[in-house]
């Protein structure tokens, strides 16, 4: 924590907090930290990078508060404007919360009412959020505009497809970028509150409501983008069926603004999904070709995906017709291609989690003789903590207690430089079995965390070429996945 911000907290609660934790920020250079004040009181504290992004937040921010919209309060910003506390909405995140269901596929009534929640209040934040606000703050630009279109669909050109090596024409690409931007236009000039990267990592949710955060990159714009921004991420995964039902659930709530004729949104709103899409493969180039982090590059496989899904649906198929051939072109790409296999000739990739106390290393029942054992007890440990020891790696406490440390992402991005080549030369030898053991004390926090996330890795990068087994040893839970 910088001294400007210690001389915040010490302006602010008129004494050192006692205990500092950083917090995780995926794809942000900004810091944030847990404050913890002697009279239990805990705020949130930001070092900002950019003055302009940082009053952007700050005064969009206050505005939506005024709205009566669910955003943490602004405690105390300092002069300068670079540092700020913010009010502690706590440590369960809407994406921490679906991590059950993104596992097993199946999403219970709690976390659909949750969901339903987020795309009811959608529509507040476009239109109570909008009203009144000055755009001139907003940051990099007031508006959703051409000029901004163009700048993500060229983040996608240089960042991503350009460093797959594809061939296409230049000139007829520019046209396309033209056509589509002309589509997604359609509907300008905007009156509404465009938060641009309305996700699940977005959201908090504190007693069961849901709490909204990071939205310095709103300006004005189309509803439409915020909702494909929430249900396409593509790591969040939604269903189809799901994301059908929460388009419906979010329509029923715009009907309180405007208008609205479900097929024709419908219709519009796939080719914002496509643009999304595109920004988001962009994102994901830059930060993990160029800056070489782990966590985008495991996110390409979901985006491409999804691309695939538009381009079968026949997405700008008429309208952009030159872009939509070169991004065929790009799913088709050997390294993006699902590769179907045999089930009877699918390498099996047995995962487990298991306590070194509660029995030691697991035996692999295969009869190949074993596999990597990773030992994950040197990470500070969740269960000496009392609120943690009734729960296990699986729920979002602990999850943001694991990731709040930031040494179980490095952690992982060892272990997935390990097992990835071992998963293509195992298929590439045509073996049958790998086990991937990961031992804690108990088997309940780490090690339950780590099994689980590099099944996710291991599913989203070689879908349709592996078979996934995942077991909790001490907790008798076995998935396939």
């Amino acid at each position: 924590m910088n001294k400007e911000l210690r001389d915040l907290c010490v302006a602010y609660g008129g004494m050192e907090p006692e205990l500092v934790v950083r917090l995780t920020a995926a794809g942000s250079n900004r810091v944030y930290y847990r404050l913890s004040f002697p009279d239990g009181q805990t705020v949130v504290g930001v070092e900002g990078t950019n003055a302009d992004e940082n009053k952007a937040f700050l005064v969009i921010g206050r505005h939506l508060l005024e709205a009566g919209l669910p955003v943490p309060q602004v405690l105390a910003v300092l002069d300068s404007g670079m540092c700020y506390l913010l009010q502690d909405l706590g440590d369960e995140s809407l994406f921490g919360l679906m991590e059950s269901a993104r596992q097993s596929g199946s999403y219970n009534d709690g976390q659909v009412a949750l969901l339903e929640k987020v795309m009811q209040l959608l529509p507040d934040l476009q239109f109570k959020g909008g009203a009144g606000l000055d755009y001139s703050v907003c940051f990099p630009c007031e508006s959703f505009d051409r000029r901004s279109i163009f700048w993500d669909l060229n983040y996608f050109k240089y960042s991503f497809l350009k460093a797959t090596g594809l061939e296409f024409h230049e000139a007829l690409l520019e046209d396309g970028f033209e056509k589509f931007a002309s589509v997604l236009l359609a509907g300008a000039p905007y009156n509404t509150f465009m938060y641009r990267d309305f996700q699940a990592r977005n959201v908090m949710v504190q007693d069961g409501q849901p709490w909204f955060i990071d939205f310095q990159g709103g300006r004005r714009g189309p509803v439409e983008y915020d909702l494909a921004s929430f249900l396409w991420q593509a790591r969040a995964a939604y269903p189809k069926d799901l994301r059908e039902h929460l388009i419906d659930t979010y329509i029923g709530s715009l009907v309180r603004y405007r208008k609205v004729d479900a097929g024709e949104f419908r219709k519009g709103l796939m080719h914002f999904v496509m643009f999304r899409t595109l920004q988001v493969l962009g994102a994901y180039g830059f930060r993990g070709y160029f800056e070489r982090k782990q966590h985008f590059i495991d996110s390409i496989p979901a985006a491409i995906n999804n691309l695939r899904d538009l381009l079968a649906a026949g997405v700008g198929e008429s309208e952009y017709p030159y872009l939509t051939s070169v991004l065929r072109g790009l799913v088709e790409l050997p390294r993006f291609a699902p590769v179907t296999v045999p089930a009877d000739q699918k390498l099996t990739v047995r995962i487990m989690s298991f306590g070194y106390r509660k029995g030691g290393i697991p035996q692999d029942d295969s009869g190949n003789g074993g596999g990597f054992v990773f030992d994950c007890r040197a990470m500070n440990n969740p269960g000496k903590y009392d609120q943690y020891k009734s729960i296990t790696g699986a729920d979002a406490p602990v999850i943001e207690f694991l990731e709040s440390q930031g040494e179980v992402q490095r952690y992982l991005e060892h272990v997935y430089a390990l097992v990835d080549p071992a998963v293509e030369k195992y298929i590439e030898r045509g073996f049958l079995n790998l086990m991937v053991a990961f031992g804690c004390t108990g088997g309940q926090h780490r090690s339950l965390y780590c099994a689980n996330h590099l099944a996710e890795h291991l599913k989203e990068k070689y879908s349709g070429r592996i078979h996934i087994v995942l077991e909790h040893r001490e907790q008798k839970i076995r998935k396939e996945l």
